[in-house]
């Protein structure tokens, strides 16, 4: 089946090989500095109000083999509305409840794909992404909070799933899996001795509008084409000592 076919069944599709290896190597490198950078944050906790001031990250999600693919669902107008690295430690990486992420966005239209990085190896043993194909279809149910399950987001879908149709997402580094806002979507905890991290991404047509206030939204930026609806942060200039140093970080300075 044509990915784009799936993606029109199934709410999903995965991209194999996107970004070289050595791209993904910084980006391993990446979240560890943010990590020993913001030693308050878990690994999971790495995302919106630090994208915009971050040149490395601008430059990632800048990258063109990604837009290329964005471009297939959203069209040639493009901007971010939010990333976010979920980087699971080994033994206590936590889960991520079932849920839609269009039921928390402020998005108008809900015109929005996501694309999910694979940084490590993804598999169910270290709580790889998990999906209901199909569920895109349904329209988006309200959410309930759940409390002592030590989850990322205490916070899920408000209905029964059917986990017996989940799907997992098995990711190689460099691999990128695409996926609708309404898609069922969770992960299990990482029991295994190896680190999860993927990077998600959130790629809007400029047509879509960022609802929340204050303007411009922390990691609203204008990546390629007509800028629309939005205004948006400044794209980062690099500077040595204070950002992570990357191949391609003299272009940014």
């Amino acid at each position: 089946m044509d990915l784009m076919d799936k993606f029109d069944t199934d709410g999903y599709a995965i991209f194999r090989n996107v970004l070289d290896a050595e791209l993904i190597a910084e980006a391993d490198q990446h979240v560890r500095w943010l990590q020993e950078r913001y030693p308050g944050r878990s690994g999971e906790d790495l995302s919106t109000e630090l994208v915009a001031r971050d040149p490395f990250w601008v430059r990632l999600v800048s990258d063109d083999r990604l837009l290329d693919i964005a471009e297939k669902f959203i069209g040639p107008d493009i901007a971010l509305f939010a990333s976010h690295y979920i980087a699971k430690p080994p033994h206590t990486g936590k889960a991520v409840l079932w849920h839609q992420d269009g039921a928390f966005w402020p998005l108008d239209p809900m015109n929005v794909v996501t694309l999910w990085l694979a940084v490590d190896r993804s598999t169910p043993e270290n709580g790889c992404l998990r999906v209901i194909p199909g569920t895109h279809r349904e329209e988006l149910h309200a959410v309930r909070e759940r409390e002592g399950d030590g989850a990322v987001f205490n916070v899920e879908s408000d209905v029964t799933v059917d986990e017996s149709k989940a799907v997992d997402m098995v990711l190689d580094p460099g691999d990128v899996e695409v996926h609708h806002p309404s898609i069922m979507h969770g992960s299990n905890a990482n029991t295994s001795p190896h680190r999860r991290c993927g990077l998600t991404i959130r790629y809007i047509p400029t047509s879509t509008r960022i609802t929340a206030e204050p303007q411009p939204f922390p990691s609203a930026l204008h990546l390629r084409g007509n800028p629309g609806v939005n205004t948006y942060q400044p794209k980062p200039r690099y500077i040595e000592g204070e950002h992570f140093p990357f191949a391609d970080a003299p272009a940014w300075a």
